[in-house]
């Protein structure tokens, strides 16, 4: 299942982040983070999570934000993996999207992803930095991860980046290793590659 799951999202994503002689970047107001395959957008669409726009397994609340979320833009029902936030950390735009689950909405952002780069996956992911309903007139900024997250880990308090302090990924390291193959080829690792 969850090859096939893959697959339909790699088919679905697989194109190219303009539609015709659409200029998606026109009027963006989004930061350049300087990525491989950059391309400013601003464009409409319903935001879901991709489980639903997949199977059709669609919770009332889009997973509420525990599933992976996509923006399904409306010129071209072309569906755009929604893998991060306005945030300079290492976090996803799930907690941001889940707010707006099954909502049309106008994003504004970066399509990031080179097919030089990553062969045979031709699809761009967004990174958005702005959000907001149709119905209004402002923006929002995407930055609710670190908040989100505090407040569901608050014995996690301390220095350094959230990552290495969460416990549900302390926990898969603990599991299967930093690798996720196990603590022997951690192990040798370490042994092959000594200082």
């Amino acid at each position: 299942m969850k090859k096939l799951i893959m697959s339909a999202a790699a088919i679905l994503v697989a194109s190219p982040a303009f539609a015709g002689d659409v200029d998606y970047s026109a009027n963006s107001q989004a930061k350049s983070w300087n990525l491989f395959g950059e391309e400013k957008a601003r464009f409409t669409g319903k935001v879901t999570d991709a489980v639903c726009a997949l199977t059709g397994d669609c919770p009332d609340n889009c997973g509420g934000g525990d599933r992976q979320m996509v923006v399904i833009r409306e010129d071209d029902d072309r569906m755009f993996l929604a893998n991060k936030n306005g945030q300079p950390i290492f976090s996803g735009a799930t907690y941001d999207l889940a707010n707006y689950c099954n909502q049309m909405v106008e994003v504004d952002g970066l399509l990031v992803g080179d097919s030089d780069i990553t062969p045979g996956l031709e699809s761009k992911l967004l990174q958005i930095q702005l959000i907001r309903p149709i119905e209004d007139k402002e923006f929002a900024k995407t930055n609710k991860f670190t908040k989100v997250w505090s407040a569901k880990y608050p014995e996690a308090k301390g220095k350094g980046p959230w990552f290495r302090r969460d416990p549900a990924i302390k926990a898969q390291i603990e599991e299967t290793g930093y690798f996720g193959l196990g603590h022997e080829v951690d192990q040798k690792y370490l042994e092959e590659n000594a200082e």
